[in-house]
């Protein structure tokens, strides 16, 4: 059961271990503001408000999409290897390593887009990528998939290390995802819920991981060896596979905050429950099988599969997604919470994940799809639950450590500002890009119809906003995790709930 005392002992952050979560934090915090200027950059370029060149545009738009989904693995990695560290021992090399091999990935990215002039976005499909029409090399469409299987062995060598420390303390995976406890059995209370959702996000993504390095050694050897040539269908399905279940295990990753954290803001137990292990065991298996729902308008595709997409569709997003909305909504009734910023984000986050479900559905649909699947409808879907969902579990962490630094919970006026900019131009940046999809506006396009600019000027207004927020955060969240302990932490105190 998560700790009611706001910042216990077992979550000090010491040495080595502070060092190496401070640079993941910090890192990703600056990564994203540097990357929604680049998103504006664009948005700009399509309201006729600032002029980009077409080839720039699409490099721009490979930075970005493969920045932002990158980053939002970094940084919620960091937020389930804060939590998993108390329950199981992890090694802190593999985290490091981890982190060591995403920089040398997006090392290799920015010179691929940058200097190579790589710009055939983050999907790498065969054969597309090596066939840069005079623009960019094979060489450097190697380096770009070079950097993006750097990134992927990074994070498997933390999910492994992961799975060794969970097995070693559970017995096996199954254990640790509580499935002896579906039909019978009195739960542990204590069991973590930090434990159940870690062990589905390493059963999950490691496969799909695994899925994107074997696409990405095959499309590696085919640059160097053209004569050996590979099935583009099954290429794609395992680009697919391994893109589907990366981004979404960083909501499942970065949900574990707000199990954690939560309790603590209002001062009453989270207790895990039979339908808790349900929900993560289904959706361990919906998010491995429902990626066809990315091929629906692929006629060579297996109906089988499309089939398959399709009904996991409608049912896939929601059994994690309610368990945890519900979960906290009894958490928080009648709690008599004090607000304060990290529990602020951590409310803001269910919304975001929520609100992004219902036109992902939609979307998934296969009449809708055919309709809706290449307009706007679609980034504004993912932006909702990427922005508004996945950040802002993000955001709750990272500034619930820095007030473990000074054992006071951030709240301030600036703060509050902060939070009603990101909020504010989250919303409208989000909604322009549906109403654009509703419209039927073309995504992934660099210049707009005049029909279409209305939205993309309110979708760089709502970006404008967002990231001023952005700036703020990024400042004051480095600062307070480069600040020293103050000295009742740095002698091991710990300020328990009550004192909100």
């Amino acid at each position: 059961m998560a700790s009611l005392t706001l910042y216990p002992e077992d979550e000090r952050l010491v040495g080595a271990s502070r060092v190496a979560f401070n640079l993941y934090m910090i890192t990703a915090i600056g990564l994203f503001v540097i990357l929604m200027i680049i998103g504006l950059t664009m948005r700009l370029s399509q309201a006729m408000w600032f002029e980009v060149q077409v080839d720039l545009f699409y490099k721009l738009l490979s930075m970005h999409g493969t920045g932002m989904v990158g980053t939002a693995a970094l940084s919620t990695t960091a937020v389930m290897w804060y939590f998993l560290r108390k329950y199981v021992n992890l090694h802190l090399w593999a985290f490091i390593t981890n982190y060591v091999l995403f920089m040398l990935g997006a090392v290799c990215i920015i010179v691929a887009i940058f200097i190579g002039d790589y710009g055939a976005l983050w999907t790498f499909l065969y054969p597309l990528p090596v066939n840069g029409m005079g623009l960019w090399s094979s060489y450097t469409a190697a380096l770009f998939m070079a950097g993006n299987l750097l990134i992927g062995v990074g994070s498997l060598l933390f999910y492994f290390d992961a799975a060794a420390a969970i097995i070693k303390k559970h017995g096996n995976l199954g254990r640790a995802l509580g499935v002896q406890w579906l039909f019978k059995g009195t739960i542990d209370p204590n069991h973590p819920k930090a434990v159940v959702a870690s062990t589905m996000v390493i059963i999950a993504n490691s496969l799909g991981i695994l899925a994107g390095a074997v696409v990405l050694v095959m499309s590696l050897i085919n640059v160097f060896y053209p004569d050996m040539h590979l099935d583009a269908l099954l290429a794609k399905n395992l680009t697919y596979w391994f893109g589907h279940m990366y981004i979404n295990a960083t909501i499942y990753m970065g949900v574990i905050a707000v199990y954690e954290l939560l309790p603590r803001y209002t001062g009453k137990p989270y207790a895990i429950s039979r339908p808790f292990i349900w929900s993560w065991s289904a959706s361990t298996l919906f998010v491995i099988i429902v990626y066809p729902h990315h091929l629906m308008m692929d006629f060579a595709q297996p109906q089988w599969l499309t089939i398959m997409g399709q009904v996991i569709s409608w049912s896939a997003g929601f059994p994690v997604f309610l368990v945890t909305t519900f979960g906290a909504l009894q958490n928080l009734h009648r709690s008599g919470i004090k607000w304060k910023t990290p529990s602020r984000f951590m409310i803001l986050s269910l919304f975001g994940w929520a609100a992004g479900i219902v036109p992902a559905i939609l979307d998934g649909t296969v009449r809708n799809n055919l309709v809706m699947h290449n307009t706007q409808w679609v980034p504004g879907h993912f932006h909702f639950y990427l922005v508004l969902g996945v950040l802002s579990m993000v955001l709750a962490l990272m500034f619930h450590v820095t007030g473990s630094r000074t054992q006071t919970p951030p709240n301030s006026s600036a703060d509050k500002i902060g939070f009603s900019f990101y909020l504010i131009g989250g919303l409208v940046f989000v909604l322009a890009f549906l109403a654009a999809g509703h419209m039927s506006v073309a995504r992934r396009m660099a210049t707009h119809l005049e029909q279409w600019i209305p939205t993309d000027k309110m979708g760089s207004i709502g970006a404008t906003i967002l990231i001023l927020g952005m700036i703020y955060f990024a400042v004051r969240i480095s600062i307070g995790l480069l600040r020293s302990p103050s000295s009742s932490q740095a002698t091991g105190a710990s300020s328990s709930s009550s004192s909100q």
